[in-house]
């Protein structure tokens, strides 16, 4: 994995472009997502517990919007079911490509596809877990119940599906106040007050998150009948639902 420091948005820019993950995001990725979200090595940490505990013998496990492959080598490296399989899939090139260079860089028992392709449209089964760790933001809000109600249909009975997003509260007071804290938490990691603004332009348009209640209800919607979060650090969380 790229060790290189993330410098995308440090020199000012005329026209700040929306935000893409493209071959020049994927070779800071470590470092932007490092600096840019609270407790998400908490998340993959916890993600690999989660998996020794509910992966079942001879099913599926999908890592939706795979990025570089951290949840999915957690997963790897802490599965203990037999004849498990591991398929990731991201949409973009540059990132499946380089996720699949990542996980093939470590030896396992488990085996581990790297796919580049839709996950609106990629075919789902026989899965004890799905993961979709900071993606649904990324996806048309028109599009995500659609999705909740695949990833239910693709689970088996005790499945489990982790989803970590960025959230927004609808009180106005308490969601400045925590988009603050992350910027004082983006500023702590040496990130400039320019480069928190132009990321902000970038990302604005592309990344529309949702508010915990409106998670909960579409996973309700989609059929699970236990789910929970398990983590928040500022506007950020990760959730379990049980299938």
């Amino acid at each position: 994995m790229t060790k290189e420091t993330d410098l995308i948005y440090s020199s000012p820019q005329a026209t700040v472009a929306d935000f893409r993950f493209d071959a020049k995001v994927v070779e800071v990725f470590p470092d932007m997502i490092k600096r840019s979200v609270p407790g998400y090595r908490t998340i993959i940490d916890t993600i690999g517990q989660l998996s020794a505990r509910y992966a079942q013998d001879n099913t599926n496990i999908y890592d939706l919007g795979c990025s570089l492959g951290a949840a999915s080598l957690a997963m790897r490296q802490n599965v203990n079911a037999k004849d498990c399989k591991i398929i990731a899939i991201d949409n973009s090139v540059a990132m499946a490509e380089r996720c699949d260079i990542h996980v093939n860089a470590f030896k396992a028992d488990t085996p581990c596809e790297v796919k580049h392709g839709d996950i609106l449209v990629e075919d789902m089964h026989n899965a004890s877990i799905i993961v979709l760790n900071f993606t649904l933001q990324f996806i048309e809000p028109a599009q995500r119940q659609r999705l909740m109600t695949k990833v239910a249909n693709a689970l088996v009975p005790g499945g489990i599906f982790i989803l970590s997003e960025k959230i927004y509260d609808q009180d106005p007071v308490c969601k400045e106040l925590l988009n603050d804290l992350h910027h004082n938490f983006k500023r702590a990691n040496g990130y400039s007050d320019l480069e928190i603004a132009q990321k902000r332009t970038a990302i604005e348009n592309v990344m529309l998150p949702d508010t915990l209640a409106k998670h909960l209800k579409r996973l309700d919607q989609a059929g699970f009948k236990h789910a929970t979060p398990w983590f928040q650090c500022f506007n950020f969380f990760s959730l379990l639902a049980i299938k």
